[in-house]
């Protein structure tokens, strides 16, 4: 980088430290205003917010290098995580869902799901330190890409025994961590919001670039990374890479980091069932957050649909970024590791002046994520562990202080772990298909069915994420599939073990949770305490939305692809992949969006009879 492209990076940097100071006061009102902004921010903040933390650096550098070797097939892959396509259900229903539940965190909700007794300790307690774990895994997630991809520009060098990888990612989370600690979530939405123009910007800017200036040649060669560490030249035509429909099977090397794709189809397939596990359960961490501080259920379905639009423009970005270092690839040599290609493309064939702008962004992607993910751990600690079992008495400073001192533990945890982590696929996949599908099952069922109890959620989840460590360690080179299979029937055994073993939730609990959120699946035990009119506007509504996401989860997927086709210049691809999105549009208008705020309110719910009747 030149002079000028530092001058913009640390202009960057600057207002994103003083935003944070600006914040200080209003987020040391104590942990509601730290942790949700007392529920006063309105749709459009929150879901630009949530847009930004969902473009993180390192998720973007898996998901160029995935793209760069597998083509258009390499976004599929992604259905595991990076396309977030969870985002569709939570648009239709689950937004709503949580937003109704009037909780600060998802470890509280399990106190509003089986009650204050003991099986509702255990299933908080057990919520809390799993998400924990979870965030630190995320953090050593971020800290993995963010180090690779800023110590190819900051020119730090390595010292007192560790890498420069370390240093960066040491630099960037140190930056994070002191604007979060300080404002809490109004730091992160304000700075999200600063950090998600400055990245849209970007975007556009690369995709300009890529359609006018370049063009992908008939045939040329990608590389895959081997399981020694070396890397293996491919070669393809412009047309398999292309290819918006993915093949069923792949021909990878068997000592390939990519060999566990040579069953394409089936891995896919394994992804969405994932996604889908995890949508209709409802994902916690910072995407739980941002429906905790909406206002309303119609806010919560507006800041889906802005939040899911707005994070459609990645994908462009991706391809831009994919088929630029391919270009690269041809002319000044072959981009070796995949997962370099983003800090390449930007270090090499940026201009100067953009080139600090893109840095910048991608600085505002690092750390958008980081400050969501560490914001939204840290509230496991403090309001689920601390405040409820270590120190109930404690004072609103008390809390805000144990709020910022958590966050820098969990922050230094992370960086410690990632120097651990040799390739960013390989501790996301295990985060996405292993650790992260203990929790899959436990929080799938909570919604749905009425007898699970607080003993099944704890042993399940404890089972799983178990199983996912034990897996890591003594079988590291399953497939994905595999270890989502195993982790997921420990998770299911546990579950069905401690619920079965153990006495329902009271049904005061559960009358009084349907009553609140009213979801659908197998509640018809408490559903025969409300009245009919009531029932028939529930049934309803649930059925919209069972419909509904049906036509949501298509038209996200071919919204981020018509924007894919549209850089790669496939035209043909492109008008049919705009017309399926007119015609759901369309359809999603009448079955769901003019339906948003017509809900049944929680006021106006009524029993049929008092609880207590045998179920």
């Amino acid at each position: 980088m030149q002079v000028l492209d530092y001058v913009i990076v640390f202009l960057y940097l600057g207002v994103m430290m003083f935003v944070g100071v600006m914040m200080h006061r209003k987020a040391s009102g104590g942990i509601d205003s730290y942790f949700l902004g007392n529920r006063s921010m309105p749709w459009w903040m929150l879901g630009s917010s949530g847009m930004a933390s969902n473009l993180d650096v390192t998720g973007t550098m898996i998901n160029t290098a995935l793209i760069f070797a597998l083509g258009v097939s390499g976004f599929f892959i992604e259905i595991r995580g990076g396309v977030v396509l969870v985002m569709a259900i939570f648009m239709i229903f689950m937004g709503k869902w949580y937003r109704r539940s009037q909780v600060m965190t998802l470890a509280e909700w399990m106190h509003l799901r089986f009650g204050a007794g003991w099986q509702g300790d255990v299933a908080r307690l057990t919520a809390a330190i799993g998400s924990i774990l979870l965030t630190i895994a995320m953090v050593t997630f971020f800290s993995t890409g963010v180090g690779k991809f800023f110590s190819e520009f900051l020119g730090i060098p390595p010292f007192w025994g560790l890498p420069a990888t370390f240093w960066a990612a040491f630099l960037m989370i140190l930056l994070a961590t002191t604007y979060t600690v300080s404002s809490g979530i109004y730091g992160v939405i304000f700075t999200d919001m600063i950090q998600g123009v400055l990245i849209f910007v970007s975007m556009v800017y690369v995709c300009y670039l890529a359609m006018t200036h370049y063009a992908l040649p008939e045939v040329f060669s990608v590389s895959i990374p081997m399981k020694d560490g070396t890397f293996q030249a491919l070669q393809t035509t412009r047309d398999a890479w292309t290819q918006v429909v993915p093949p069923w099977k792949a021909d990878f090397d068997p000592d390939s980091g990519y060999a566990i794709y040579n069953l394409l189809g089936i891995a896919i397939l394994f992804y969405f069932v994932r996604t889908m596990i995890e949508g209709y359960g409802g994902a916690g961490g910072y995407m739980a957050q941002r429906y905790f501080a909406a206002r309303s259920d119609r806010e919560a379905g507006k800041l889906s649909l802005l939040w899911i639009i707005l994070l459609s423009f990645r994908w462009p970005f991706i391809v831009s970024v994919a088929m630029m270092g391919i270009v690269y690839s041809q002319t000044h040599g072959a981009i070796a590791d995949p997962e370099h290609v983003l800090p390449v493309v930007v270090g090499h064939m940026i201009p100067i002046g953009m080139k600090g702008l893109i840095v910048a962004a991608l600085m505002a992607a690092a750390m958008s994520t980081f400050d969501s993910t560490v914001n939204a751990g840290a509230a496991y600690w403090v309001k689920d562990i601390y405040q409820a079992y270590l120190n109930p008495r404690a004072t609103e400073k008390q809390l805000v202080w144990q709020s910022r001192w958590v966050t820098v533990v969990i922050a230094g945890t992370g960086l410690v772990l990632s120097l651990t982590v040799k390739h960013i696929n390989d501790i996301w996949g295990w985060i996405t298909m292993g650790i992260a599908v203990g929790m899959l099952i436990p929080m799938l069922a909570r919604w749905y069915w009425w007898r699970m109890n607080g003993a099944g959620f704890g042993m399940g989840t404890g089972v799983g994420m178990l199983s996912a460590l034990v897996q890591r360690w003594l079988f590291p080179g399953w497939p994905e599939y595999v270890s989502f299979c195993f982790v997921a029937l420990m998770a299911l055994a546990g579950l069905l073990l401690g619920t079965y073993m153990t006495r329902p939730p009271d049904e005061k609990v559960l009358v009084e949770f349907y009553r609140r959120t009213r979801p659908f699946g197998w509640w018809r035990p408490i559903r025969a305490k409300f009245s009919p009119p009531d029932l028939e506007r529930i049934t309803r509504e649930n059925r919209r939305d069972i419909i509904s996401v049906l036509l949501a989860v298509p038209w996200q997927l071919a919204l981020f692809l018509m924007w894919m086709m549209l850089i790669l210049r496939q035209w043909e691809t492109f008008r049919g992949l705009l017309l399926v999105l007119a015609v759901l549009s369309v359809g999603l208008y009448f079955l769901w969006y003019r339906h948003l705020g017509d809900e049944v309110k929680t006021e106006e719910v009524n029993l049929k009879y008092h609880a207590g009747t045998n179920m």
